[in-house]
């Protein structure tokens, strides 16, 4: 109830700020992780020069570019499994609705 006495309406969906700002902290925890791995993986420790080696850039390429092919993979097989499981919750729902309209 706001200050007026009226009830405040309801977003029919999710809340699209706190969607946005879920996919952002997602974005940036891919991100970080991505890096240290490809960084601990890649980069020289004796760190000599400014810049990465020609053998450090191709490596690191290889491992952002894997990286980044496993978790869109790892999205489609989770997606499927959200798929499936709203298709069984609804047919759930629906057993209980034949069961109870009886």
């Amino acid at each position: 109830m706001n200050f007026f006495g009226k009830e405040d309406p309801k977003p029919a969906g999710p809340d699209p700020l706190f969607a946005a700002t879920t996919e952002m902290e997602m974005y940036t925890n891919l991100f970080n992780k991505m890096a240290s791995t490809c960084f601990e993986k890649c980069a020289s420790r004796k760190h000599k020069e400014n810049d990465l080696a020609l053998g450090e850039m191709s490596c690191t390429d290889r491992c952002v570019s894997k990286y980044l092919d496993a978790q869109e993979k790892v999205g489609v097989v989770l997606q499927k499994a959200n798929e499936a499981q709203m298709a069984q919750q609804q047919n759930l729902a629906e057993m209980q609705n034949a069961v109870g309209g009886r």
